[in-house]
């Protein structure tokens, strides 16, 4: 219909109130009001119609497709957004006829469609964001990625363009005056500060691939231990092990240090480290009853006897005097411990033996001879993990005794009271 004709019928009721006698103004103003309230009913009906009419189309389309895409514009409202433009253009297309007479109020309410139109449009920018990014997170390689922050930034970006026309068309002001942009530039830069760090550190970190989302990351400063669950612009999310959530700004993970255990499960194994506090009085030479006494423990007697034959090569050799233990050669309690515990570890089918595996001395400490542990065990589940350990450590405590070793303890006040009464 072209515009001629659609006056015409705009204007048929004003026709007819002036030939019925009525002032001319008045039936100007009553015949607007009319086509006012009859473009409302039009446009709602319209706007309701589309409105399913796409949705149902979209459903139906993405139905028969294979691709995800397209469910995931339906679930960001994108058809809904898309649908609001046909009754914008009816309503644009009759104002100026309907408002002919009114030129303050056609010229604002133009200015209001002008601005409602960039809205709708930063809209389906929005719904087309949330689309690609709830797709993309679909998607193994992308899984780990910090998806929403990119979106953020281009939703910054794109409603700071939108408004940068909304102020153009209400106030006039030229938006690409140098002056301006400058203006805004320093605004911009004060305003979003953190947001702009936190976009070039989510930058950082996805290139550089130092957290991804499902990490299990360690921040002291900021009291987390848990997963990544979201890195947003301005903050990564993390759930600690007792639920709790915490929340880090981004920009730490490249400012601060922290650790990151994905190296740990990405592994073969998990690392086992801890120390067993020999006390030192209790380390000594073993005679030969002691020896043979240590032969009926299965897991070290062929040490032991190899031990032993190369001990009593090499005393033979220096014909050295064995009535004092001290000369020569001679095993210790603690060397067949740490053997004992070394053969324990081979034995367990817990410890992946294809990592690092050692039972060593440590420096003397005024707590004792730490004998340290350090090997890998094959599950790297927290739980199971600790499991693990707990048993490697409950049977070497358990062991220490048949070696005549003792480990080393901080007395109580129990301990100190039970001395005095002896005494």
């Amino acid at each position: 219909m072209d515009q001629e004709t659609l006056k015409y019928y705009l204007c048929w009721l004003q026709q007819y109130f002036v030939n019925q006698g009525m002032n001319e103004d008045l039936a100007i103003f009553i015949n607007t009001v009319i086509n006012c309230v009859v473009l409302a009913f039009l446009v709602t009906l319209i706007d309701i119609f589309v409105r399913k009419f796409i949705v149902q189309v979209f459903k139906a389309f993405s139905d028969k497709t294979k691709s995800t895409f397209d469910d995931f514009l339906i679930k960001s409202n994108f058809p809904r957004f898309v649908a609001h433009f046909f009754p914008l253009v009816i309503v644009w297309y009759t104002i100026p006829i309907i408002f002919n007479e009114y030129p303050f109020i056609l010229n604002f309410l133009l200015r209001i469609i002008d601005v409602y139109l960039i809205v709708l449009s930063v809209l389906v920018f929005r719904s087309i964001l949330k689309t690609t990014r709830s797709y993309l997170e679909h998607k193994p390689r992308y899984h780990d990625k910090p998806l929403e922050s990119y979106q953020q930034v281009l939703m910054i970006f794109g409603w700071g363009i939108g408004v940068f026309f909304i102020i153009n068309i209400l106030t006039g002001y030229s938006i690409f005056s140098l002056a301006t942009l400058g203006a805004a530039s320093a605004v911009i830069l004060l305003i979003f500060k953190d947001t702009i760090l936190g976009f070039v550190a989510s930058i950082q970190v996805s290139v550089n691939d130092i957290v991804r989302i499902g990490d299990w990351i360690t921040f002291s400063k900021y009291g987390a231990d848990g997963y990544v669950t979201e890195i947003s612009l301005a903050t990564v999310t993390v759930q600690n092990f007792d639920h709790t959530f915490t929340t880090i700004p981004t920009y730490s993970l490249i400012s601060d240090s922290f650790q990151n255990w994905r190296g740990m499960q990405e592994s073969a194994g998990r690392r086992i480290k801890r120390s067993l506090y020999i006390k030192q009085t209790s380390v000594k030479f073993l005679s030969s009853e002691e020896i043979e006494e240590l032969k009926k423990i299965q897991l070290i007697k062929p040490y032991i006897e190899h031990r032993e034959r190369d001990v009593q090569k090499y005393n033979q050799k220096t014909e050295a005097d064995k009535s004092i233990l001290l000369n020569g050669r001679n095993q210790t309690n603690l060397g067949i411990f740490r053997k004992y515990a070394d053969a324990f570890l081979h034995e367990n089918p817990a410890i992946n033996k294809e990592l690092f595996l050692m039972v060593r001395h440590l420096a003397p400490t005024d707590r004792g001879i730490p004998i340290e542990i350090f090997c890998f065990s094959h599950d790297k589940r927290w739980e199971n993990y600790e499991h693990i350990q707990a048993d490697i450590f409950d049977h070497l405590i358990a062991a220490i005794p048949y070696f005549g070793l003792e480990l080393f303890e901080v007395p109580s006040g129990k301990d100190v009271t039970s001395l005095s009464h002896k005494n």
